[in-house]
């Protein structure tokens, strides 16, 4: 079964890396959106199981869009991506929900990790 992800950032370079990071034993959907508000735009319209979500963006930054979901039903688990690695920032987004604050430049080993600790490996 296929897990069905949400690439959210406002950098195309960033996207395809994340995406690349990707362990080659997981298959998945992939859906992307270049900003906040693409973003919340595809997840009320698909369900998607997880989300890897950039903080700084345009139109809505990630902490909109976990405020967006917060208010939903159901959501997918979330993993921010970020190079703003401020501890309140870390706050901020994990009491909105998010499983796991991953740093810029994203290591390939980290995610495979966090993605086994979420029950996705």
């Amino acid at each position: 079964m296929s897990l069905s992800v949400l690439v959210a950032d406002d950098s195309k370079l960033s996207r395809r890396s994340v995406i690349r990071a990707l362990p080659p034993e997981l298959e998945v959907t992939i859906e992307e959106a270049t900003n906040g508000k693409e973003a919340i735009d595809k997840l009320s319209v698909q369900p998607f199981q997880l989300l890897l979500l950039d903080l700084t963006m345009p139109e809505v930054d990630g902490v909109g869009v976990l405020e967006y979901l917060s208010n939903q039903s159901s959501s997918p688990s979330v993993i921010v991506i970020s190079a703003d690695f401020q501890p309140e920032k870390q706050r901020i987004v994990m009491s909105l929900g998010a499983k796991k604050f991953l740093r810029k430049p994203l290591d390939k080993e980290e995610l495979a990790m966090t993605l086994f600790e979420l029950g996705y490996l």
